[in-house]
């Protein structure tokens, strides 16, 4: 079953920066969960401790409002999502639905941490790589924002 997560991993574009052996620390902390079609994995605000890898599946990270629930962005085999795991005792930020059956591997926020407070090598380049997701999730955001509310979008439906 290792071997299986740790094949997963190699393959998955979250961790190409990170050291062979670092992957594999990775590899010894990670679960393989299985979510099906329209499952919420955590609502907003949610204090959801696992932090995912997707390796099949789509899932919509959503902003629910009264009465409407808008799509912020899309993700896909290759993402990432539950980065606020690591922050403990944050609520998430967005909701997360999956679109189809989901294949991923989760990882505990509290393990993950020890293993950055062990190897400062390893927690570097987590935390590189989380900004990066906080920093993709910013920008799509920012994206459909200006997509609702900019006044070309504003004229182009009227």
């Amino acid at each position: 079953m290792r071997e299986t997560v740790l094949t997963m991993l190699r393959h998955h574009p979250f961790v190409a920066e990170f050291e062979p052996r670092h992957v594999e620390k990775l590899a010894t902390l990670a679960h393989e969960r299985r979510f099906d079609r329209d499952q919420i994995l955590f609502r907003e605000g949610d204090e959801c401790s696992e932090f995912y890898l997707i390796v099949t599946g789509l899932v919509a990270l959503e902003i629910a409002a009264p009465g409407h629930t808008f799509r912020v962005q899309t993700l896909f085999a290759g993402d990432e999502l539950g980065w606020s795991a690591l922050l403990m005792g944050r609520g998430k930020h967005f909701q997360a639905r999956t679109l189809e059956r989901v294949d991923a591997l989760a990882f505990e926020g509290t393990e993950l941490l020890d293993a950055c407070r062990d190897d400062t090598v390893f927690g570097f380049t987590l935390m590189q790589r989380l900004l990066g997701v906080v920093a993709e999730r910013l920008q799509a955001t920012r994206l459909q924002l200006l997509d609702m509310y900019s006044p070309v979008a504003a004229r182009a439906g009227a």
